[in-house]
């Protein structure tokens, strides 16, 4: 069974830093491509960052970029998002995937609220 568990959310202020984790099982988590994707309130998905899996290449949404980091330890079958610099617009809960595009198979999610 393909598992993904999401971690390391929670209430900041604008300007301070998370890292989520993602802890996966039941695939080959280093032959995947992993991405994370978010859920604003009253929104719909958006994508915000991928990673290859040898973890040489990375990618991110504009409305992250330079503020946030995707990394993966395929010795953990983890995905990491360090998130720095938070804004009130980052409130969502944030998921990874087991795909670049975002549409794979996704955990329960971890809450990322930022408010003053």
């Amino acid at each position: 069974e393909v598992q993904l568990v999401e971690s390391g959310g929670g209430s900041v202020q604008p300007g301070e830093s998370l890292r989520l984790s993602c802890v996966t099982s039941g695939f080959d988590f280093t032959t995947h491509d992993m991405s994370w994707v978010r859920r604003a309130p009253g929104k719909r998905d958006e994508w915000v960052s991928a990673i290859h899996h040898s973890g040489r290449t990375t990618h991110y949404a504009e409305s992250v970029k330079g503020r946030f980091t995707i990394s993966r330890d395929n010795a953990k079958n983890t995905l990491y998002l360090q998130m720095d610099n938070l804004k009130t617009e980052d409130t969502a809960v944030y998921y990874c995937t087991n795909e670049p595009n975002g549409l794979g198979t996704r955990g329960q999610g971890t809450q990322v609220t930022v408010s003053s």
